[in-house]
């Protein structure tokens, strides 16, 4: 599965409230299971998943509260939850969920 290339320099993934605002790219993809991969921005910041249901990868938005509890959902890509990919491919991803974040026309899932 085409992945992101190794991770750029200073790459670290956090887990914690993303203020409005947009979105560090490239986005970033982490390996979690052979059904889950975990969406990053490209400073690190955890903005969701892929999941592969049926076949078909879906986005699942995931925020962080100021407490720093999980908000499933949630976060700077809460538009773009339950888009689908036919692969978890990062270029593709990056592509599609920030340029539904900004309008760019055909980023519709």
């Amino acid at each position: 599965m085409p992945l992101t290339p190794p991770q750029p320099p200073g790459f670290a993934p956090t887990y914690a409230h993303v203020p409005s605002g947009p979105v560090a790219g490239p986005l970033q993809l982490l390996p979690i299971s052979a059904e889950v991969v975990a969406v990053h921005t490209a400073d690190g910041t955890h903005v969701g998943s892929l999941k592969e249901v049926g076949g078909v990868w879906k986005f699942k938005a995931m925020g962080y509260g100021a407490d720093g509890g999980m908000e499933p959902g949630h976060g700077p890509l809460t538009e773009q939850h339950n888009m689908q990919f036919a692969t978890p491919d990062a270029t593709e991803v990056s592509a599609r969920l920030l340029g539904a974040l900004a309008g760019t026309p055909g980023s519709l899932p």
